[in-house]
């Protein structure tokens, strides 16, 4: 085998290996230590003992033990994977996971967003749909805050679902409201995935940022839209709460309720988010302000203890590893794929194909979209992302409306069916009544309204280059 067709069989295998479930991060190390033994074995490095051992007869094996050793670790396969780990370690850009993600822990168990979803409530209640429009915005706000997709999911299915099953929602409706919604963490500024994408491809973070915010509106605000015009056109899904389920409150005690749960949250996600794009603090300081800050409103709303504290650095720790081992095993896999010549053997085939930019983009975001079925997003951003990156150039497609597009696509990983985790996560707190078949029935139009968005980003542009320029330039 010619080593760009063993390139192709370390990919297969790969991931013939994920879809028997194997752990992916250490799949990618195995595979890339392996393949890349073999990739970078040097015959005068590595048989240099045994030369020795026969000019001494062959005898005292033990003696030469120390020998075999050397030969058998002597390949440049573990210079290269000791590198990357260190690589990792030492990204200022990736300094700042752990510290978002102790802001979003912090923030989850400060028990404000049940207070956020009853004030949102009660001040959209004359709005059509105004519980699915108060779930959306309270998804949007808290999954911004975490970026984890899966607790802002649970959470608001604990607390917003059964609320609207109450006041007779349509259960496919108020449950893809809740999909819909928990997923948007991974899209709106400060949100974890840019900053592995950032990572991974070298675009400025805090452009990537400015870049990211409005199609993150855009699609927020589509969501919104749809919820209020479905509720009009067919209230049946939405019924007006009554006073009993939502009441009315005065104006004056509106606002301080107000204040005491949505703007806090908010103060906190602008300020961090301000302070990155004007460059008053780099992402990592913004960040541990942000954690900092989600501490403050623990204590603040009476709800931090050591327990709460304990859970919340476990949790980060564990979730910062698996992303940092992540981009260990990716950069040690792909720098083998790469010198075995497999990325260029992709480049060759693409470009042989003769394909209009339009052309290149439907089948890159096709393929991150059937991808989007079995992995998470951080394996298609770490792993897959990096093999079409070389091809922009070639595309006249910058990197940063790449970076956006896959954003706005990963979306989907979360909402098609047979693989929407965002279902399953909802699933499994929902009343037995809400079958996983109303849940993916309620995902679809939203689905359809991603799908949306992004022929909007690539219609009109400027959607995301607009801000970047403005405060950053050309």
């Amino acid at each position: 085998m010619t080593d760009p067709q063993v390139a192709l069989l370390m990919l297969g295998l790969f991931l013939f290996m994920i879809f028997l479930g194997f752990p992916i991060a250490f799949t990618l190390m195995a595979m890339g230590l392996g393949f890349g033994y073999f990739a970078y074995f040097d015959p005068s490095r590595q048989w240099r003992p045994l030369e020795r051992w026969l000019e001494d007869g062959g005898g005292g094996w033990f003696e030469h033990a120390e020998l075999w050793v050397q030969g058998l670790f002597n390949n440049r396969i573990f210079d290269l994977f000791i590198n990357q780990t260190y690589s990792v370690m030492a990204n200022e850009v990736l300094t700042a996971v752990p510290l978002f993600l102790f802001m979003g822990y912090i923030v989850e168990r400060a028990n404000i967003v049940d207070r956020l979803f009853s004030t949102l409530s009660i001040a959209a209640k004359r709005v059509p749909g105004s519980m699915g429009v108060a779930a959306l915005i309270t998804c949007a706000l808290f999954a911004t805050a975490t970026g984890i997709v899966g607790a802002v999911v649970t959470l608001m299915g604990l607390l917003a679902l059964p609320a609207m099953l109450k006041a007779r929602y349509d259960s496919s409706f108020a449950s893809g409201i809740i999909c819909a919604g928990g997923t948007l963490g991974i899209l709106i500024p400060p949100s974890i995935m840019l900053i592995v994408y950032a990572a991974s491809s070298g675009v400025s973070i805090v452009r990537l940022y400015a870049g990211a915010l409005f199609p993150g509106f855009l699609l927020a605000g589509l969501y919104l839209v749809y919820i209020v015009v479905r509720s009009i056109l067919q209230p049946s899904v939405a019924p007006r709460p009554s006073d009993d389920e939502v009441p009315d409150v005065p104006i004056g005690k509106l606002i301080i309720m107000l204040l005491t749960s949505f703007f806090p949250l908010a103060v906190l996600i602008v300020s961090v988010l301000g302070a990155i794009l004007f460059g008053l603090a780099t992402p990592s300081e913004a960040a541990a302000v942000g954690a900092l800050g989600g501490m403050a409103l623990a204590v603040a709303y009476r709800a931090m203890t050591w327990q709460r504290l304990r859970e919340s650095v476990y949790l980060t720790v564990r979730t910062t590893a698996m992303v940092c081992w992540l981009f260990v095993g990716s950069w040690t896999f792909s720098s083998v794929f790469s010198y075995l010549g497999g990325e260029q053997l992709i480049g060759e085939f693409v470009t042989s194909l003769d394909l209009s930019p339009l052309m290149f983009l439907i089948l890159a975001q096709l393929i991150i979209f059937l991808l989007g079925w079995p992995l998470e997003w951080s394996e298609i951003i770490i792993i897959f992302v990096p093999i079409f990156l070389p091809l922009l150039d070639h595309f006249g497609i910058d990197p940063l409306f790449f970076g956006i597009l896959v954003a706005l696509n990963l979306q989907t990983s979360f909402l098609t069916p047979p693989m929407a985790m965002s279902a399953y996560y909802l699933k499994g707190i929902a009343p037995p009544h809400v079958q996983l078949m109303h849940i993916f029935k309620g995902v679809m139009p939203f689905l359809g309204l991603v799908f949306l968005a992004m022929i909007l980003l690539y219609q009109f542009p400027e959607i995301a280059f607009w801000l970047p320029q403005q405060i950053y330039g050309r």
